[in-house]
């Protein structure tokens, strides 16, 4: 039974060193345009119906091109984009950019901060309590040894939505469930918090992943969340230097298939609806 797919996590951008300096060795394959023809085929590869279009640099520039990009394009259904939040204006820039309805949610990349403590900085704190004025969801873009500090974040804002990038970026090329486990179902008690399948063949092996080595970490990820708070995403096209497109959905199909159809219609599309209120 066909049900409607929603790729709940990919970027775009024009390709320049100077702006994607993480573009590290190993990562020629995407040193490259990535622009809407590239994304509508590899939507058609993955029989994807609509995505989620999420920041990869950390200007208001991009967040307006994404913005400028998904009003003129019905399968952008959402914007992820950055704003930002520890200037005292900021509230600002989330009344005009929040005037834009597929502005949905706001991200800063809190994995790349010197302080791992960082999601706990005031002035920080101060911008993510506007965000439920501006009804924006924040996505958390961590690692796994942030999750202690995370749970106490989002006990900070218990009437904020929160999505988890790439399931808090586990060690999984290591094999190693722990910590990772506990802390990602500690987070998961919280009911604000949802979790996105993305990013995870990045965090394995690039060349020698396997299916029954990302098995177990889906299976913690839906066991903690379940499928109404679990949504799939690609994170391509970072994910090309691991993974096509289309096999990571038939990886993401294949580990949901025993599911109801319920719960796979929640996994592929309704979980993102409801979390980032999608029209």
């Amino acid at each position: 039974m066909p049900f409607e797919k929603i790729d709940a996590h990919h970027h775009l951008w024009r390709y320049s060193a100077t702006e994607y300096p993480w573009m590290l060795a190993g990562m020629e394959s995407i040193r490259r345009d990535f622009l809407i023809p590239e994304l509508k085929a590899a939507m058609s590869e993955g029989g994807i119906d609509g995505v989620i279009t999420v920041q990869a640099r950390q200007t208001l520039i991009e967040t307006e091109w994404l913005l400028d990009l998904a009003a003129s394009h019905p399968f952008m259904l959402g914007v992820v984009g950055w704003i930002p939040l520890t200037e005292l204006g900021v509230a600002s820039h989330l009344e005009r950019l929040a005037a834009q309805p597929k502005l949905k949610a706001v991200r800063h990349v809190l994995h790349d901060e010197a302080d791992d403590f960082y999601m706990l900085r005031q002035d920080f704190n101060r911008g993510i309590a506007l965000l439920k004025d501006f009804r924006l969801v924040y996505d958390l873009l961590i690692f796994e040894r942030h999750l202690p500090q995370t749970v106490e974040f989002v006990d900070r804002h218990p009437n904020q939505v929160f999505v988890v990038d790439h399931i808090a970026k586990p060690r999984i090329k290591d094999g190693l469930l722990a910590p990772w486990k506990d802390r990602l179902a500690d987070l998961a008690k919280r009911p604000n918090v949802y979790c996105k399948l993305s990013g995870m063949v990045t965090e394995a092996d690039w060349a020698r992943w396997t299916e029954a080595q990302l098995q177990p970490y889906l299976d913690i990820v839906l066991e903690s969340f379940t499928p109404n708070r679990v949504m799939f995403g690609s994170d391509w096209p970072v994910q090309l230097v691991a993974s096509s497109y289309g096999r990571w959905v038939q990886v993401v199909e294949r580990a949901t298939s025993a599911l109801s159809i319920s719960e796979r219609q929640a996994i592929f599309a309704r979980s993102a609806r409801l979390a980032y209120r999608l029209e």
